[in-house]
């Protein structure tokens, strides 16, 4: 020990003497030592720039349906509550069509405190959606972005009016995408967030933290149960939402293709995939609606489809986007594993009847 002292105390002291000989030689030295004052700053993490960005083009909506009593022959006056976004500049905004089902009237108000008529241009049972028009030029525009795929665990904003209590923005992550066991058809597919969604929120804006929309939040399908549901709350993806409101504006109404089953994920060893590891061999056929272009084409229940169009599938959902955006009357060549025999059968695509309630 005392040899260590030794070797480290000339230096030490050598050093303590050089820096006391500078600060007497040059006095401002001494000056800045005394007033050193570091400060310490703490960075606040805040999505406020993204809320700024996509707040304005989420507006309120007030449907009213109107109802005649017979028996007291009084009309009745029933209101419902929910949001809506922005697409376009000149006026289109989506929502949710369980918002404007059935209204004899629609009113559109913006977070600046402008009030619009709002005209019902189409709907889509499937999605949930529906495309409303506004009379005016130069609206505020929800941030969009064509290359951004929503991903299981990115930060994501729910904008909209919850309870009328007036905009209220809540915070949360994606949960999960591709669900479609909530909405009754292979055409759909919904996010998955922890985000609050309530009563009034339905139509509204997903975005994350840069304020690009990501989705249209529907609290239908958190509510269709009947049960007390907390950190579970669903949007249609913006990638789906764009598709259905471009078909609404061009043609009305969306128009799907139909081919009459019902296909499932599977492995390379033909079985359910219930994962999302398991490398995507094919889809295997069920439900086949016996009177359907499938079934009139020659293929069974159990069949597995391979390729479409000459390309494989890996991802179920693209292939069956692929399949509703295919024009009826247009021949799809499928091509199907039955029991290791592999068989090429060309489908015409019929159109898919779109449910009513």
């Amino acid at each position: 020990m005392l040899q260590i002292i030794k070797t480290v105390l000339p230096p030490i002291t050598a050093g303590l003497g050089i820096a006391l000989l500078i600060l007497w030689l040059i006095p401002e030295f001494r000056t800045k030592a005394g007033n050193l004052n570091v400060p310490y700053t703490v960075q606040q993490m805040s999505f406020a720039n993204g809320v700024s960005k996509a707040a304005p083009a989420v507006v309120t909506i007030f449907s009213e349906s109107f109802s005649q009593v017979p028996r007291f022959k009084r009309q009745n006056r029933i209101q419902e509550l929910g949001s809506g976004v922005i697409m376009t500049a000149d006026g289109y905004i989506l929502t949710n069509y369980h918002v404007i089902n059935n209204a004899d009237q629609i009113m559109v108000l913006l977070p600046d405190g402008r009030q619009y008529y709002g005209v019902l241009i189409g709907f889509d049972t499937i999605t949930d959606l529906a495309v409303l028009k506004v009379n005016e030029e130069h609206l505020p525009v929800i941030p969009v972005n064509d290359n951004v795929a929503p991903r299981v665990g990115d930060v994501v904003l729910a904008i909209g009016n919850p309870l009328n209590l007036g905009q209220t923005i809540t915070q949360g992550i994606i949960s999960a995408t591709g669900k479609q066991s909530l909405t009754d058809s292979q055409y759909n597919s919904l996010l998955q967030t922890d985000a609050a969604v309530n009563v009034g929120n339905s139509g509204g804006a997903l975005v994350n933290s840069n304020g690009v929309l990501v989705g249209i939040t529907s609290a239908q399908f958190t509510t269709r149960y009947n049960i007390d549901i907390e950190g579970i709350s669903f949007a249609v993806p913006y990638s789906l939402a764009k598709d259905v409101m471009t078909k609404i504006i061009e043609d009305g109404r969306v128009i799907r293709g139909y081919l009459g089953f019902v296909g499932s994920a599977v492995g390379n060893d033909g079985q359910l995939i219930t994962d999302v590891y398991t490398p995507i061999m094919g889809l295997r056929i069920s439900e086949l609606d016996p009177l359907g272009p499938a079934w009139q084409a020659g293929m069974k229940d159990g069949d597995i489809v391979t390729k479409v169009a000459g390309k494989g599938i890996t991802n179920p959902q693209q292939t069956l986007r692929t399949i509703g955006n295919t024009e009826p009357g247009t021949a799809l060549e499928f091509e199907v594993n039955r029991n290791g025999e592999v068989l090429i059968f060309m489908v015409e695509v019929a159109e898919l009847e779109t449910p009513l309630y």
